[in-house]
């Protein structure tokens, strides 16, 4: 699929439901938590907004990734804010490596 110029798809990993755009994982659902890839060099004030959360995947941080609880998703601004957050990034992260 197609929207404003950036093909997206959805797709199960990591236990949830992720969408790459341009195939690059750009936003999700991992168990009950929405994850969020932002701008690593906004990951730290991020940190500080209502309801979110390192994203830890195995046991480690993985930076530029958050889970956000619900409170911090109760207004339709906030899901437009991290919508947002993720599409401007999105252009400017690397894709993940293809398994071979």
């Amino acid at each position: 699929m197609k929207s404003k110029g950036a093909s997206f798809e959805e797709k199960k990993m990591m236990g949830g439901l992720t969408f790459m755009v341009d195939n690059k994982m750009c936003v999700g659902i991992v168990k009950d938590k929405f994850m969020a890839r932002i701008n690593p060099d906004d990951y730290n004030e991020a940190l500080l907004k209502d309801g979110c959360e390192p994203m830890t995947f195995t046991g480690k941080e993985m930076k530029g990734y958050l889970f956000i609880r619900d409170e911090g998703l109760d207004r339709d601004e906030q899901l437009d804010y991290w919508v947002a957050q993720c599409l401007a990034y999105n252009p400017l992260a690397n894709s993940s490596k293809k398994k071979k």
